[in-house]
Formats: structure tokens, C-alpha cells, sequence
């Protein structure tokens, strides 16, 4: 029976998606996009997982698109349909996603960066797009590229095809941070300690009105927003923590009540 072509594991409140084609840096074919996609729908679902966080197996966190497969036709349009589900669940499902970085993080690679919230980079980190040198679209980065590091960085990147490493990444605004690869664990944790100790669902309504700030006239969502913000109130977790506040303790939101 052959190994799965990506992994699901959930460890202590956070959901492991693990690339898992390591021969070739996690290169993405269409069985790659669809497992990856089915994965972050059941992660979105998972109430025992708080957050997702997507990584490579291997030397690499993905190299980009199978450029085997595509070249010899085998990658059309299931292949981008699967693709952008996949990019679009971990961008929209209501918990925190963070990409963790190493090695290649190319073409595919940084377009499924940029659909997480956050993005750790290790020191080995090699970052860039390329899809126009072959041809097509950097299609999961196009319409989110610019809003991460500015229109001018963003068709530095897309149009020339540069790759930067962790450190120039890190001053872009590309990644959140960097770490040595011996330390990326640690950081992952430090990261899902802070998700923990926010409350899920004030956590879930503000990543969607951020996400929705790039659409959306302000002053037009106003009554959306106040009713996102009564849901948050009506919650157990603003009830624990007005508890918690009174007690003189820090609010426990893991594991949910």
C-alpha cells in the first residue's frame, strides 16, 4: 500500500498537513491538490484541532507544481479546481492556519504559504513564484501577493521571478518570522500557545472581517459586524473571561468547554 501523498495528524489541539511526496520536494500533481484540499475541509471541521498548520516532509516545504506531469499534459483544469479549494479552505476556515517553511518554498509552495494567516521560515528557506517563466499564473498567489507586501514587491516577485531567502523574506513582510531549522518546532508551539490562549470564536469572526477588509466599504458591514460582535459576547468563552478577570487569573479557552 503506497504512503499517503499528504498526511493529517492532530497532536494537542493542532492539525498536522504534511505534504508528504519528499522524492520530489513535495512537488504538486492533481492527487497532491485534491488530497491536500479534502484534508483542509476536515481540518475546518475537526473540533479537536484549534489550529492547522501545513509543512513539507523531507528537505523541502514544496517546490511548486509537478513541472513533470504538466509538461506532459497530465495537469489541467481538476488539478486547479482542487487547487484553489484547498487554498481557499485554509484561508477561510474559522482557525488560525500557519505554513512552516523550509527548504524550497516555490512557485505552489509560497502560493499555499500565502493562503495560511501566518508563515514561519526557517534559515534554509528558498522563496519565490516562476510561474510566469513557464508559461502560466502564479494563480493561488496573484490576488493575495499584493496585500501581504505591496503592489510593487508583489510584481517584483511575480514578473521577475526572484527568489529571496528567509531573512529578505522576513523584511518584505513575506514571513512572519525566522528561526534555525533545529528550532522550528519550538517556534510552532510558541505560535499555537498564543491561538490557545485567544478565544476561538472571537479568533474566527476577526480573521474573517480582516480577510473581508480587502472587499468590503467599512462604513456598508458596520450591522454585520456588531452582530459578529454580539455573537462573541453571547459566548462561553467572553463568560470565561469576565471569570477571569474577576478571579485575577488568565481565561482557559483549551481545550473548549
Amino acid at each position: 500500500m503506497s504512503e499517503a501523498l499528504v498526511t493529517y495528524q492532530v497532536d494537542d489541539g493542532v492539525a498536522w498537513l504534511t505534504l508528504n511526496r519528499p522524492h520530489v520536494l513535495n512537488a504538486l500533481d492533481t492527487e497532491v491538490a485534491a488530497a491536500l484540499a479534502d484534508h483542509a475541509e476536515r481540518a475546518a471541521r475537526d473540533a479537536a484541532a484549534v489550529a492547522v498548520v501545513v509543512r513539507g516532509a523531507g528537505r523541502a516545504f514544496c517546490s511548486g507544481m509537478d513541472r513533470t506531469a504538466f509538461a506532459r499534459g497530465t495537469i489541467g483544469e481538476p488539478f486547479f479546481r482542487h487547487w484553489v479549494r484547498a487554498l481557499n479552505r485554509l484561508e477561510d476556515m474559522p482557525k488560525v492556519s500557519l505554513a512552516l517553511l523550509h527548504g524550497h518554498a516555490i512557485g505552489g509552495g509560497l502560493q499555499l504559504a500565502l493562503a495560511c494567516d501566518l508563515r514561519l521560515a526557517t534559515d534554509t528557506a528558498v522563496i519565490g513564484l516562476g510561474a510566469t517563466r513557464h508559461g502560466i499564473i502564479p494563480d493561488g498567489a496573484v490576488l493575495r501577493l499584493a496585500r501581504i507586501v505591496g503592489l510593487g514587491r508583489a510584481k517584483e516577485l511575480a514578473l521577475l521571478n526572484d527568489t529571496v531567502g528567509a531573512d529578505e523574506a522576513r523584511a518584505l513582510g513575506l514571513v512572519n518570522w525566522v528561526c534555525a531549522e533545529r528550532d522550528a518546532d519550538a517556534r510552532v508551539r510558541e505560535v499555537v500557545a498564543k491561538v490557545k490562549a485567544a478565544a476561538p470564536t472571537a479568533t474566527a469572526r476577526t480573521k474573517r472581517w480582516l480577510n473581508e477588509s480587502f472587499h468590503r466599504d467599512p462604513r456598508a458591514v458596520v450591522d454585520e459586524v456588531l452582530r459578529a460582535q454580539d455573537e462573541c459576547v453571547a459566548s462561553w468563552e467572553t463568560a470565561e473571561a469576565n471569570r477571569a478577570w474577576l478571579e485575577q487569573r488568565e481565561a482557559r479557552f483549551y481545550p473548549p468547554a
